[in-house]
Formats: C-alpha cells, sequence, structure tokens
C-alpha cells in the first residue's frame, strides 16, 4: 500500500485548505489514519487522527493546537482521508503528513500560511 497526499500550497493566514491523503488499496478502509506536520528545524507533531471502518464510525480526534480548525475525515469508497484545515496561522506552516495504520507514511505536502 502506498500513500499519496496532495492539496498543499500557499494561502494567507485566516484562510483554508484540505489536504488528501490517497492509499492504492482498499485495506486502507481497516486502518486508523493519522496526520502528521513537521515545521523547519522542529520535531514532527502529531495533528489528528480518525479510527478505521467499521468500528467506532470514524472518530476523530486533535492535538490541542488544532481542535476546532481542523477537521480529519475519510472516504472509504475513494480510499482516501483529508485534513481540512481552517482559520490557518502562521505557525501552521509545515510539510503535513498522513499515516496510515501506524506505520505507512506519505511523502508529505507543503503548507505556506502568510500575514
Amino acid at each position: 500500500v502506498t500513500l499519496v497526499e496532495s492539496g498543499g500550497g500557499s494561502v494567507q493566514a485566516g484562510g483554508s485548505l484540505k489536504l488528501s491523503c490517497a492509499a492504492s488499496r482498499s485495506t486502507f478502509t481497516r486502518c486508523e489514519m493519522d496526520w502528521f506536520r513537521q515545521a523547519p528545524g522542529k520535531e514532527r507533531e502529531w495533528v489528528g487522527k480518525i479510527s478505521s471502518a467499521p468500528r467506532s464510525a470514524g472518530t476523530t480526534t486533535y492535538a490541542d493546537s488544532v481542535k476546532g480548525r481542523f477537521t480529519v475525515s475519510r472516504d472509504n469508497a475513494k480510499n482516501t482521508a483529508y485534513l481540512r484545515m481552517n482559520y490557518l496561522k502562521i505557525e501552521d506552516t509545515a510539510v503535513y503528513y498522513c499515516r496510515a495504520c501506524g506505520f505507512l507514511w506519505g511523502q508529505g505536502t507543503q503548507v505556506n500560511v502568510s500575514s
């Protein structure tokens, strides 16, 4: 299984972006999906996750730094997870990564937030 992130880019503070994480196989549906980010000079930081289907019906959990602004979702029919980011802040600038099943990583997508 491979993961491919997309949707990154440059946006002004207060704006929104939606990242996608597409898996190459349907086994994706049985995996919990996590999103992480890594800013320059900082360690990789967990952002949020969504539980696997069908258990827990897509329960989501978030880091305090993004709670209320970011939303993780998934479309199992498309083998894709999403990270919707609203009210972006300059400190949200980072490379964003998705992770499936606790060990499979995507290549990352850059998000730049400017004032």
